[in-house]
């Protein structure tokens, strides 16, 4: 996986997205909040969602983790003009959590670490 890290800094900017940006996105960005490796954001591909992805998003992101394979599909079709996307990857963590739940926090670390470890 390449990732262009933005000039002037060693963190990864990564972008974590879920449909409605309520518990499973915001939940990555408060677990990976504090890590010096990273700097981090969430928002949601949904209408409904607090924070939608933006143009902005995409533009600040190294890395996009999407939930769900529907929600990387809805960032392609959403922003197909754009041919330099970030590299999205699909964490497969299904909506059955609410936020910070402790399951949910175990596997978004199981998840999320290899693909950390990858870009070292």
């Amino acid at each position: 996986m390449n990732i262009f890290i933005h000039e002037g800094t060693r963190r990864v900017r990564v972008l974590f997205v879920c449909g409605k940006n309520q518990w499973r996105s915001p939940t990555a960005e408060e677990i990976y909040r504090r890590d010096p490796r990273l700097e981090v954001r969430s928002a949601g591909v949904s209408p409904s969602a607090s924070r939608r992805v933006s143009e902005k998003d995409l533009d600040w992101a190294d890395l996009v983790l999407t939930m769900e394979r529907k929600h990387r599909s809805r960032i392609e079709e959403q922003f197909r003009h754009r041919d330099d996307l970030p590299p999205i990857r699909v964490l497969d963590i299904p909506d059955d959590f609410q936020r910070m739940d402790p399951e949910l926090v175990d596997l978004i670390r199981e998840r999320v670490e290899p693909i950390l470890t990858a870009l070292s």
